[in-house]
């Protein structure tokens, strides 16, 4: 029996848009607030990455935290689009003030960078992340519509993604260069944030819970579930998928986080040219875009994410191999085909991540009888901010360790080897991580027999 459908192709689009809201904040904090800090500010990059990783402690418990407060709300947009709505506005506040450190001694601006990234992350971007991931499984019980809903919103946050990192050294340089230029940039990227962000809440509603009774019956859910912080661990820690799409995620944006905030340092130090940081990214995001229109086609005919994921994901490793030997004989064409390729491989895993989730929070609620979406999508939050985080704190903590001056005309071979490594050779050592932990999360298979027994099995 086919599924029933909730979404018109407007509102796919619209709540992928929303993505596009949430990248033009992450991608210009994830992949410039290092080089901004150093090169900019003259701020040290081992105390940077101490403080980042000393933010990301108050992350882990607010997310959680948010989650379950989500769970309870009860409003007229529903559970998780009033949350959306207004966390975004913090969310456009602390990313404009993160970029706008005034000239005040090195440790006022040690201290006023830690505020506002910390209430940045741990607050703010908490609640609009979670919110929004959440929001897939609220405004459809479809799973193909679920596919495609990750499929889209990936693909607006690759292309936000393209754009700012083809764009913003130039827009910095064109409003006046150095702290000016900074500045400004990121308040034409907090508006659009808070004016797209708005657009996609707008234009989704979420639908009532749809409740399996132990005959196999579809009825409407009535009123939330009361389930407290500690009952809500527990149902976490009981779904075994849980733990490993939460390991997914975070493997998957700590290096992300690494080779965001990388590349300019590599394009400029290694390669020799800061303008080739635009080119590597279209060979590396285009695929991705490409291969995210196919994917929910894709799924259907390897016959399930898991399968898709498992097979791509080796592929992306075996080119991420192929662009170490260009890399080190500064092959650029070569260098380029390979990054295509290698992207376009782990495409899929973008587009599928959401939908995974999904499959998890369902299992519970098949096992347990219990709906905790806000709490099962903290973990897509957890990935991005602490995940993200983690990956830039270890940036700069590398870079010290290989001696890297922001103030210096010349860098050390050392420094240019560090730079090489976190750039190149990372992605490969974290896409063999990842293929592990993909082998393990076969929750839709798990969620298939569930149904076959206890489901098909009544009506039998």
């Amino acid at each position: 029996m086919e599924e029933k459908k909730y979404l018109k192709w407007y509102q796919k689009v619209a709540y992928g848009s929303g993505d596009m809201a949430a990248n033009c904040g992450y991608g210009l904090m994830s992949s410039f607030i290092m080089i901004y800090l150093t090169n900019t500010i003259g701020l040290n990059s081992l105390i940077i990455g101490t403080l980042m990783m000393i933010s990301k402690i108050f992350d882990g418990f607010t997310d959680v935290i948010f989650g379950t407060i989500m769970d309870r709300t009860k409003s007229k947009m529903g559970k998780a689009r009033p949350w959306m709505l207004y966390g975004q506005i913090g969310v456009s506040i602390t990313l404009l003030l993160s970029f706008c450190i005034p000239d005040m001694g090195k440790t006022m601006q040690y201290v006023y960078f830690f505020v506002f990234y910390t209430a940045y992350n741990a607050i703010f971007f908490t609640v609009n992340s979670i919110s929004y991931a959440a929001l897939s499984a609220k405004i459809t019980k479809n799973s193909k519509e679920r596919v495609q809903l990750g499929s889209i919103r990936f693909i607006f946050a690759t292309f936000t993604t393209l754009v700012i990192a083809y764009n913003t050294m130039g827009l910095v340089e064109k409003f006046g260069g150095g702290a000016k230029g900074w500045g400004t940039v990121a308040l034409i990227y907090s508006i659009i944030s808070l004016v797209v962000n708005t657009f996609s809440v707008l234009m989704v509603k979420e639908v009532p819970d749809e409740i399996i009774d132990e005959n196999g019956v579809e009825k409407k859910g009535e009123d939330a579930q009361k389930i407290g912080y500690m009952e809500s661990f527990r149902l976490l820690v009981k779904n075994p998928y849980f733990i490993t799409i939460l390991l997914i995620y975070l493997v998957n944006y700590i290096y992300s986080g690494i080779t965001q905030g990388v590349g300019v340092y590599f394009m400029t130090y290694y390669m020799g040219d800061p303008a080739l940081l635009g080119t590597f990214s279209l060979v590396s995001l285009i695929p991705v875009m490409l291969i995210l229109s196919f994917t929910p086609a894709l799924v259907k005919k390897c016959g399930s994410m898991w399968k898709l994921n498992l097979i791509t994901r080796i592929l992306s490793f075996i080119m991420g191999i192929g662009f170490i030997l260009a890399a080190l004989n500064k092959n650029l064409m070569l260098m380029l085909i390979f990054a295509f390729l290698r992207n376009m491989a782990g495409g899929p895993l973008v587009g599928t991540l959401n939908a995974f989730v999904a499959e998890t929070s369902d299992y519970t609620w098949r096992t347990q009888r219990k709906r905790i979406d806000g709490v099962m999508f903290s973990c897509s939050s957890i990935g991005v901010k602490i995940g993200g985080g983690v990956g830039t704190a270890i940036l700069g903590w590398m870079l010290e360790v290989g001696g890297f001056d922001g103030m210096a005309a010349v860098q050390t071979a050392s420094a240019i080897n560090m730079i090489f490594v976190l750039y190149a050779v990372v992605p490969v050592i974290f896409g063999l991580i990842l293929i592990i932990l993909l082998y393990f999360m076969k929750v839709e298979k798990a969620n298939r027999e569930w149904d076959r027994i206890h489901i098909e099995g009544e009506k039998a």
